[in-house]
């Protein structure tokens, strides 16, 4: 059984992933979670606990369904590409709605930092993760090389859902990995 807490942050979620961080007030997500009113509100006092709340919850969701992948080690570089890219076609297709709020949280942070840290130490995982991969595969300049792919990934990930769902993902992460180790 769902707890209410469960409940209101998978409502949240939803709500931030498909109408924006304005629409994450404690009436909203209780409306939409189905809870009584005042339900979120006990669990997350303010708006910032709520928007905090929501941060980790994509964070642990986030680490949870992609786990397997980033506990990977690659010594072939189509094999990674692949996997890559099938991680870009899951955060941008079954669960594109928890990526739009994560983004729409990445935003939000630039006011309040402290909102970002559950999502910046996510990010940091999989850059150094990404990092030990680029290093594995021969990129000749690790760090450059892991700015472009992280920059890479943001970008891919912002297109598919903001301008074209349906844009190729594995010819793009192809050249774009490649590429990262040849700079």
């Amino acid at each position: 059984m769902t707890s209410t807490r469960e409940r209101a942050l998978d409502a949240a979620v939803q709500l931030v992933g498909t109408q924006g961080i304005r629409a994450l007030t404690h009436v909203r997500v209780d409306a939409e979670a189905g809870l009584p009113r005042g339900s979120t509100s006990n669990h997350f006092r303010t708006r910032a606990a709520l928007t905090a709340g929501v941060s980790s919850w994509i964070a642990e969701h986030e680490t949870r369904d992609l786990g397997g992948v980033l506990e990977r080690r690659f010594d072939d570089l189509d094999g990674f590409i692949d996997v890559f890219s099938s991680v870009i076609e899951l955060l941008t297709g079954p669960h594109a709605v928890r990526t739009r709020a994560r983004y729409a949280l990445f935003l939000e942070a630039a006011s309040d930092p402290e909102l970002f840290a559950p999502l910046r130490a996510q990010r940091e995982g999989i850059a150094a993760w990404a990092r030990s991969l680029l290093v594995t595969l021969g990129a000749a300049h690790p760090d450059v090389a892991l700015h472009a792919f992280m920059a890479f990934g943001d970008g891919i990930i912002l297109h598919r859902l903001s301008v074209d769902p349906r844009a190729p993902v594995r010819t793009s992460v192809d050249v774009a990995v490649r590429g990262c180790l040849m700079a």
